[in-house]
C-alpha cells in the first residue's frame, strides 16, 4: 500500500434499471471508501452488479443518486464531456473481451490513448514502446490483433490501459476467457506493473486464487458491499 490517503470516495450510491413493468435495483445507498495505490478484488454472485459499479467509477453509467470521488474530483456531477475528458485522462480499463482495435496494429492500438490525448512527443511513444517491451510484445509492433494468442491480446490491452499513466485501473475479469497458466502470467503481469506505477486498481473475478493476491477483497451481494476479512 503505497499512501493511506483516501482516493475513491462513494456516497449513497444508487442505481436502478427498468425490466418491462419493474424497477429492479442493483445497489441503493452504496458506500465506500478506497486508499490510493491499493489493489481491490470485486467478487460477487453473477448479476449482483460488479460490471455495473466498475461503469459508474469510470463515468460510462451514471447513478440514480449519490456520489462518487475520485482524487477529490465529483465525477457524478461533471457533464458527459467533462466525464470522457476525465476517463481518458485518469482510467485505464481493460476489459475480458480485450477490446482492441481490429484494423489497427499492436503498435497503433497502444498508442491510441496518448493521441486521443494529445500525448505524442517522442518521449512520450518510447515509454509506450518500453511498455510493450514489459509485457513481452515488443517484437509484435506491426503484427494485427487477429495474430495474436488470448494471452498476447490481453497483455497489449494491460499495456494500452496502463500507457497514459492512470491514476485508477479498472479490470472486468481480465483473466476470464483465458486458461490458468496464461490468467496467471497475466495476473503476475498486472500485479508488477501495479508494484512499479503504484496504480489504484479494482478488479473484478470470480477466482477465489485472484482475490488471494489483493490488498483488499470487497464482496458486493444483493445490493450491499462487504469486507471480506483475512
Amino acid at each position: 500500500m503505497h499512501n493511506s490517503s483516501i482516493f475513491i470516495q462513494i456516497r449513497r450510491l444508487t442505481r436502478r434499471y427498468t425490466e418491462g413493468e419493474q424497477q429492479r435495483s442493483i445497489f441503493t445507498d452504496l458506500d465506500l471508501d478506497i486508499e490510493r495505490g491499493v489493489f481491490i478484488a470485486l467478487l460477487g454472485p453473477s448479476g449482483c452488479g460488479k460490471s455495473t459499479l466498475l461503469n459508474l467509477l469510470g463515468g460510462i453509467d451514471l447513478p440514480d443518486a449519490g456520489q462518487i470521488y475520485i482524487d477529490g474530483c465529483s465525477l457524478t456531477d461533471m457533464n458527459e464531456r467533462e466525464r470522457t475528458q476525465f476517463r481518458r485522462r485518469h482510467i485505464g480499463f481493460v476489459f475480458q473481451f480485450f477490446n482492441l482495435i481490429p484494423t489497427l496494429t499492436v503498435e497503433e492500438n497502444l498508442l491510441l490513448p496518448l493521441e486521443l490525448n494529445g500525448l505524442t512527443t517522442f518521449e512520450q511513444r518510447d515509454r509506450a514502446l518500453e511498455l510493450l517491451d514489459n509485457v513481452g510484445l515488443g517484437d509484435r509492433r506491426g503484427s494485427f490483433p487477429e495474430r495474436l494468442s488470448g494471452g498476447e491480446q490481453q497483455r497489449l490491452a494491460i499495456a494500452r490501459a496502463l500507457v497514459h499513466d492512470p491514476l485508477l485501473l479498472l479490470a472486468d475479469e481480465p483473466t476470464g476467457n483465458l486458461d490458468a497458466a496464461t490468467g496467471e502470467r497475466i495476473l503476475e503481469l498486472l500485479l508488477n506493473l501495479h508494484r512499479q506505477a503504484g496504480t489504484t486498481i479494482v478488479l473484478v473475478t470470480h477466482s477465489q486464487e485472484t482475490a488471494a493476491r489483493a490488498d483488499r477483497v470487497l464482496m458486493l451481494e444483493k445490493g450491499c458491499i462487504r469486507e471480506i476479512k483475512r
